[in-house]
């Protein structure tokens, strides 16, 4: 499991006070980061493998400016050449959102998917979710 803190900032709060749901998509990447790295550890989008294929929240509770939010990322399931991702987001304790994205290894030179290399599998294995909850 990755675990990344974001401090909310008023220009992401709406005009019903809470935490722009828009947001929340932005939040679930920076999450990632650390998947990204795991295909090019030096981020560089020369040689970027991750694509997005679909994305699903499901929002569950408001988000508020003042208090940090906690982004836990799973990895759910590695297929030949895609893999989901599993995602929630907490803000004092309580759940406010949970999704999954779905990416393909991607070749930008062939612009055509490609089977995700063994060493990349076990890395991304290592970070299945045991428990439904943590």
């Amino acid at each position: 499991m990755f675990n990344t803190t974001i401090k909310p900032r008023v220009s992401e709060t709406d005009g019903m006070g809470h935490i722009n749901n828009t947001v929340v998509t932005v939040w679930f990447e920076a999450g990632r980061e650390e998947i990204f790295k795991i295909f090019t550890p030096n981020l560089s989008f020369d040689d970027w493998k991750c694509v997005v294929v679909n994305l699903n929240i499901d929002y569950l509770n408001e988000i508020f400016f003042g208090s940090e939010v906690e982004v836990k990322t799973w990895i759910k399931e590695v297929r030949n050449s895609s893999f989901i991702v599993e995602e929630e987001l907490y803000q004092k304790g309580a759940l406010c959102a949970k999704g999954t994205a779905t990416y393909v290894n991607f070749n930008g030179t062939t612009r055509k998917a490609e089977p995700i290399p063994e060493g990349i599998r076990y890395e991304l294995e290592q970070h299945y979710r045991l428990n439904k909850r943590v």
